[in-house]
C-alpha cells in the first residue's frame, strides 16, 4: 500500500460505522480485477437503502456511472479501491509457492479493511460476496478482527445496500482501467477492441489469436495463468536459459548452473512498483483523484 498518511475525517467516521466489499473482473482472462468497498454511518444504513443501488452485474454502463457519481458527491460515504494487475494475478498463480485466486481475493478484502481501519473510521459491521467456504471466510476474517462483526454471503451484492454500492465502486473503476489502459507494447498491429474480456467473448478471443506472440506469450493485459491461454501456448517456441541456482532462502548458490524453460515462469514485462497498482485515488486509476478519495481513504 501508498505509504502517504491518512487525511483527516469526517465526524461520522468516528461513530460505529459499516462497509461493503465486493470485486469486478474475477472471471475475465484480460485486465485487472477490482475489489471495491463502499461505508457510511450505521445511523445511514436506513437511507442507504434508498439509494437504490442495485448488484453492478445488473445495471446498464450509464446507470452505473450516475450511481457511481451520486455516492462520491454523498458526503456521508467513503469508498475505496484496490486494482490488482493482470500480471500480478498471473505471478501469483504461477509462482513456485502458488497462491490461488481465493487467497489473492481475500487478501485484498483485508488490506481494504485495513486501510479504512488506519485512516480511523470505526468499522464495527463488514459484509462480504463470499469467495469459497462462507463460513471459513467469515471464521478467518473474525480472527483477524475480532472487534468487527462479518456477515459473508452468496449474493451479497443483491441483499445489502452497502455491498451493492461495493460493487458499482468495482465495476466503474474496472471498467474505466480498461478504457485508460496504457498498453506498454509498441507492436504496430496493437488493437484495442479486445471486447469484454471473458473467455467466451468471440471479440476476445479474436484480439488474443492476434497478439499473441511465439516467444513472449501475451501483452501485458492478458492474465496468462488463466486455462484460456493454455491452447495459444502449443505453437510458442520452448526458450531455455542458464541462471545461478537459488537456494531454499533465495540466494544464489556457488554449486553452479541450472537451466529454466520460459514456459515454467511465465511471460512478463517490467513490473510497477505495487504502488501504483494499489489505488486509492493515485497512480493508475489517476481519473478518481477525486475529493472523497483525498478526504477519506488517502493512503
Amino acid at each position: 500500500m501508498g505509504s502517504e498518511a491518512a487525511l483527516p475525517v469526517p465526524a461520522w467516521a468516528s461513530k460505529p460505522c459499516i462497509m461493503g466489499i465486493d470485486e469486478a473482473g474475477r472471471g475475465p482472462v484480460l485486465g485487472p480485477m477490482v475489489y471495491g468497498c463502499l461505508y457510511c454511518a450505521r445511523s445511514y444504513q436506513k437511507t442507504l437503502s434508498t439509494l437504490n443501488f442495485a448488484d453492478s452485474k445488473t445495471l446498464k454502463e450509464e446507470k452505473r456511472e450516475e450511481l457511481f457519481e451520486e455516492l462520491n458527491a454523498n458526503e456521508s460515504l467513503g469508498w475505496a479501491v484496490d486494482v490488482i494487475d493482470p500480471r500480478d494475478l498471473s505471478a501469483k498463480m504461477l509462482n513456485k509457492n502458488k497462491i490461488n485466486l481465493n487467497e489473492i481475493s481475500h487478501d485484498s478484502a483485508i488490506g481494504l479493511i485495513t486501510r479504512v481501519l488506519n485512516a480511523g473510521v470505526l468499522l464495527t459491521e463488514v459484509y462480504l460476496d463470499t469467495v469459497g467456504d462462507a463460513e471459513k471466510y467469515r471464521i478467518k476474517l473474525s480472527e483477524r478482527f475480532p472487534s468487527i462483526k462479518f456477515v459473508v454471503a452468496k449474493k451479497a451484492d443483491s441483499l445489502y445496500p452497502v455491498v451493492s454500492g461495493a460493487s458499482i465502486v468495482a465495476k466503474v473503476t474496472r471498467d474505466q482501467a480498461l478504457r485508460e489502459w496504457r498498453l506498454e507494447e509498441t507492436a504496430q498491429d496493437m488493437q484495442r477492441n479486445f471486447g469484454s474480456g471473458y473467455p467466451g467473448d468471440p471479440v476476445t478471443k479474436a484480439w488474443l489469436e492476434d497478439h499473441k506472440h511465439f516467444v513472449f506469450g501475451f501483452p501485458s493485459l492478458v492474465r496468462f495463468s488463466w486455462t484460456t491461454c493454455t491452447s495459444y501456448s502449443k505453437e510458442s517456441v520452448e526458450v531455455l536459459w542458464e541462471c545461478d541456482k537459488m537456494d531454499g532462502d533465495g540466494s544464489n548458490s556457488s554449486s553452479g548452473k541450472r537451466q529454466l524453460k520460459l514456459s515454467n515462469v511465465g511471460f512478463t514485462s517490467s513490473k510497477r512498483r505495487s504502488e501504483d497498482i494499489e489505488s486509492s485515488g493515485k497512480g493508475r486509476c489517476k481519473f478518481f483523484e477525486t475529493r472523497k478519495l483525498e478526504q477519506l481513504t488517502h493512503f
